[in-house]
């Protein structure tokens, strides 16, 4: 895929799902009734999100990348392949980079990536905290010496070691409360991502986790994300299509500063090549693909288009966190 290539192109290149629709010309600009789609605008960029690839050391079957052992889906990232996107980055005003897999410790250069990155501006990984972290303790603990921090968000779906065990494995549980209570002594600043189950009250679960990490003697105050299923890639969930209309629930530009797309971008390896897409949730779509460079990706509107979107639109889901 040629760095020059157009939106335009690219639209050329991806068959159209909604050609025999009289109003829907274009899938990506209007909805299968032919309705404009809702949209949005960047602003600037505050944080660049790094793909590093969908190999994982576990292979839950609910993952939004569908990550398992050995995945090539998207290939490792090479600190050779970030280091002009960071500096890119860093001459835009960036204020922080994220890290997401699969699980990033299983990439061979990861930690060299880190390292570099936390030079620059603090760190955000998203980790399961499991033995491919642990593996590396003694890579990790110098981060601590570099300029920025490195906070860590890790996977801990439910305060139900069976429950959690049963997509990520037998003792996953364990090993993630000692990735965590590993991370918490050495001084690295951690919090926890959750999955949320429909009709549950939030601080009952919550306060089911503070049970067990006092049990560990790990601190109670760790802030939780909670994330609804994203379905895993290529599915479709049946959320319905975001209009222009529906974006009337976000009139102005300070309420849709909350959408990442206004101000995140993703670098995702594809074959040899970094492409720059929209957002952490939709790298399975190519037409969210931006182009070769940050600055370009900034100038593109952004389609709501992904049944993701509707997660954001809905409950105001974000992957981001600040370091």
């Amino acid at each position: 895929m040629p760095l020059t290539e157009t939106r335009t192109e690219r639209r050329a290149r991806i068959p159209a799902v909604d050609l025999l629709e009289p109003r829907a010309r274009d899938s990506w600009t209007h909805t299968r009734d032919g309705d404009p789609r809702g949209y949005i605008d960047a602003d600037r960029l505050k944080e660049l999100w790094i793909h590093t690839g969908t190999a994982c050391n576990l292979a839950c079957p609910f993952c939004l990348e569908g990550s398992h052992p050995g995945d090539g889906r998207i290939p490792g990232m090479k600190l050779s392949d970030v280091r002009p996107f960071i500096h890119e980055a860093l001459d835009m005003g960036v204020e922080q980079f994220s890290f997401t897999g699969g699980e990033p410790f299983v990439i061979r250069d990861f930690v060299n990536i880190l390292d570099y990155a936390s030079q620059h501006r603090p760190c955000f990984v998203l980790t399961n905290a499991t033995e491919p972290l642990l593996k590396r303790r003694h890579q990790v603990t110098p981060l601590l010496d570099n300029p920025y921090p490195v906070h860590f968000r890790v996977s801990l779906d439910f305060p139900d070691r069976a429950r959690h065990d049963k997509d990520r494995g037998e003792g996953s549980f364990e090993q993630a409360l000692e990735g965590i209570q590993w991370l918490l002594e050495q001084g690295f600043k951690v919090s926890i991502a959750r999955q949320t189950d429909p009709g549950e009250d939030p601080a009952e679960v919550e306060a089911a986790f503070r049970a067990i990490f006092r049990a560990r003697t790990i601190p109670e105050n760790l802030a939780f994300t909670a994330f609804p299923d994203l379905g895993t890639p290529g599915s479709e969930d049946g959320s319905p299509e975001i209009t222009e209309a529906c974006m009337d629930k976000y009139p102005t530009r300070e309420s849709r500063s909350y959408f990442m797309c206004t101000y995140t971008r993703m670098l995702v390896k594809k074959n040899d090549q970094v492409r720059v897409y929209a957002c952490t949730l939709v790298d399975d779509d190519p037409q969210y693909d931006l182009g070769g460079t940050l600055a370009e990706s900034m100038d593109e509107r952004i389609m709501l288009r992904h049944h993701r979107c509707f997660s954001c639109y809905r409950f105001g889901a974000s992957c981001s966190a600040p370091a």
